[in-house]
């Protein structure tokens, strides 16, 4: 035997790697398409598609609340026409595609069944996820259509389809990825997550023979967040693994430890991203990332990682590449797949791991004793503890009791050759919006009328008789409905629905000096307005990323303004129609798609008609510096970006603004 011969006879069993995913989606199906087959051929061996607002919400790209949102955090997607452009050249019996949708998830997951039955591939072989989680959408991104009981009926529509039809596909993706970025401590998220878990198999149990319910339980998988305490992220993530057990056994009495497996996706922090110095924000990503492969006991089955520039606009494929060859460097030039887990038997993790169950098994008791993630929900005790963790942490960056490196530490910093220059961030083409609208009136006038109107008079039968809507639906996609149309029926059914903010009930109770002189110049401001200052907080369009917004809302209230704030999903209409009759002084505006401009001018342009020019409007948001000019030059008074970090001194501003 060779020297050579006997290292690699005693060198350890290499793992398969997990899958490496890039989570993306722009502009048209035809756009999106193009980029999904450049990042396979780079070795990418999964995909993760992002939808726009108006597809996550259920609406066609030319209805009013679309404007200015069609392509521009994600793919428009309308009808089966624009799932099959988007896959054109990508065999999807052979894919593992992860699509981040969740109202409508039963929707896509039918137009995707539909795609593959027209490349010729039967569904029994399809393999992927659904997100499909909508709780944490009433608690986080804000892409909820109806009330929770008909949410968790069409979640468990989808689970009791495809555990016999679509065996290999992950019909639900228990998300605390967002309850992280809305604010969530450890202990928050892996208890809101987990009481999520529960209502959904507590909803599922019933409606499946006893016998299959251990392969229901084995096709609920996670996705969650990783921050960058790299530790105490490690540790949150083997204590999700041992709770996730503990519950199956317990609660459900799951025998098979395989079924048992908590099996999760990630992506790495976003909300953590910082425009300050943004090429530290790969050092953050590598660290991230760590804290979910390096132990082998809760490693992830699945990667995506952000751009490091994503907290200042959209990423080019180069810098989505770099995310890549990141994962790909990590997977296959280290020896971390080599190993056992390294972990075990370490004082300090168990430790860690220890305190985090014991925290999160404390606040799953309590939701049980509110009877649930739903009542939990409706009552708003989730939506506002969140709020109030999300000011604590706010807190600490402004006093600087948590340090975030080239924010409010070690500012000082040579110009990036990174961000200089044009195409330093990619945007999408205004046009995208007008062509996307005309694909979708030549679509509608192709199709047959008669069987549209059919399958959609099935799909509100089985909505109304309490039916599975999965196969209605997926006939529905084959007949040319279109996404609107399919939710609009069920709307018709279920209703609408508006979740609680969390801001009326939230404490943060920020004090100090800084405070306190801003507390004294809204005194003075409303004492020579005759009554006290008043500020509308407006979430235009369909983003539902509203923390921010609630921030703002929280913080005006702590420094004594009166303060409007209605939740997300308002027209321009809507929200100078509540400047109007509420008499607010200001009007601040908050908006993370990237659909600042038209929205905000059509803000203006209303207020200007109905004679409220004397009303300053702010506006914040990820908001590139040519897209800054344009809204002062259209009578912006003040713009805030991610690199405004001091809400304090963003309420001091304000009140400067209605003083001058």
């Amino acid at each position: 035997m060779t020297e050579k011969t006997a290292r690699e006879a005693t060198a350890p069993a290499r793992e398969k790697p997990w899958l490496f995913r890039t989570y993306s989606g722009h502009s048209s199906a035809a756009e999106s398409n193009k980029l999904y087959r450049t990042n396979l051929s780079k070795g990418q061996t999964g995909l993760s598609i992002a939808f726009d607002l108006p597809t996550q919400t259920g609406y066609d790209s030319d209805h009013a609340l679309a404007k200015g949102e069609v392509g521009k955090v994600g793919v428009p997607v309308c009808h089966v026409g624009d799932m099959m452009t988007l896959f054109e050249g990508i065999p999807l019996e052979k894919m593992n595609t992860s699509m981040t949708i969740n109202a409508p998830a039963a929707w896509l997951l039918s137009l995707y069944i539909a795609t593959a039955e027209k490349q010729g591939a039967h569904r029994s072989v399809l393999n992927g996820t659904t997100q499909n989680d909508v709780i944490k959408e009433y608690l986080s991104r804000g892409t909820y259509i109806f009330a929770p009981q008909p949410s968790l009926r069409l979640t468990s529509d989808v689970i009791g389809f495809t555990y016999t039809e679509v065996p290999k596909w992950n019909p639900m993706n228990v998300c605390s990825y967002h309850l992280q970025e809305a604010g969530a401590t450890p202990e928050q998220e892996l208890a809101y997550a987990l009481a999520t878990a529960v209502a959904v198999l507590d909803t599922v149990r019933p409606t499946v023979p006893a016998a299959d319910f251990e392969t229901v339980v084995s096709r609920i998988s996670f996705f969650v967040n990783a921050g960058i305490r790299f530790v105490t992220e490690l540790c949150k993530m083997r204590a999700f693994t041992e709770l996730w057990d503990e519950i199956c056994v317990n609660r459900y009495g799951v025998k098979d430890e395989k079924a048992r497996r908590f099996r999760y996706g990630v992506q790495v922090n976003s909300l953590g991203l910082t425009e300050q110095q943004p090429e530290n924000n790969v050092y953050r990503i590598v660290m991230e990332m760590l804290a979910v492969v390096l132990s082998k006991n809760a490693r992830a089955r699945a990667v995506q990682l952000p751009a490091w520039n994503e907290a200042l606009g959209l990423p080019r494929p180069w810098d989505q590449q770099w995310s890549l060859r990141l994962q790909q460097i990590m997977a296959y030039e280290s020896d971390l797949l080599e190993f056992g887990d390294i972990f075990d038997g370490s004082h300090e993790i168990t430790r860690k791991v220890e305190a985090l169950k014991a925290g999160a098994r404390e606040e799953l008791a309590r939701i049980d004793d509110m009877g649930g993630a739903v009542s939990a929900v409706e009552s708003s005790y989730m939506k506002q503890k969140l709020v109030e963790s999300n000011a604590r942490r706010i807190g600490a960056i402004e006093t600087g009791e948590q340090i975030v490196v080239g924010v409010n530490k070690w500012t000082e910093t040579e110009p990036s050759p990174l961000t200089t220059g044009d195409g330093s961030i990619m945007t999408v083409d205004p046009k995208a919006e007008a062509e996307q609208i005309e694909r979708l009136k030549a679509f509608r006038a192709s199709r047959d009328g008669s069987a549209v109107d059919a399958a959609l008079a099935s799909l509100r039968a089985a909505a109304q008789e309490g039916r599975n809507v999965m196969e209605p639906s997926i006939a529905c996609a084959h007949a040319g409905v279109t996404t609107g149309e399919w939710a609009q029926t069920l709307r018709d059914v279920f209703g609408e629905y508006r979740a609680p903010t969390g801001v009326a009930r939230a404490a943060a109770e920020v004090k100090g000096e800084k405070m306190g002189a801003v507390r004294a110049k809204v005194e003075a401001v409303s004492a020579k307005l005759g009554r006290r200052v008043k500020i509308l907080v407006g979430k235009p369009g369909l983003d539902g990323h509203s923390n921010g917004a609630e921030q703002i809302a929280v913080r005006a209230r702590d420094a004594g303004m009166e303060v409007v704030y209605e939740g997300i999903r308002l027209t321009p209409a809507q929200i100078v129609n509540a400047a109007l009759e509420e008499g607010v002084h200001v009007v601040g505006l908050s908006i993370l798609s990237g659909s600042h401009v038209p929205l905000v001018t059509e803000v203006l342009e209303r207020m200007k008609a109905a004679g409220l020019t004397d009303i300053p409007v702010v506006a914040g948001g990820i908001i590139p510096p040519e897209d800054e000019k344009v809204l002062l030059a259209a009578g912006c008074a003040r713009i805030y970006t991610p690199k405004d970090y001091d809400i304090t001194a963003i309420m001091g501003d304000i009140v400067d603004l209605l003083a001058a």
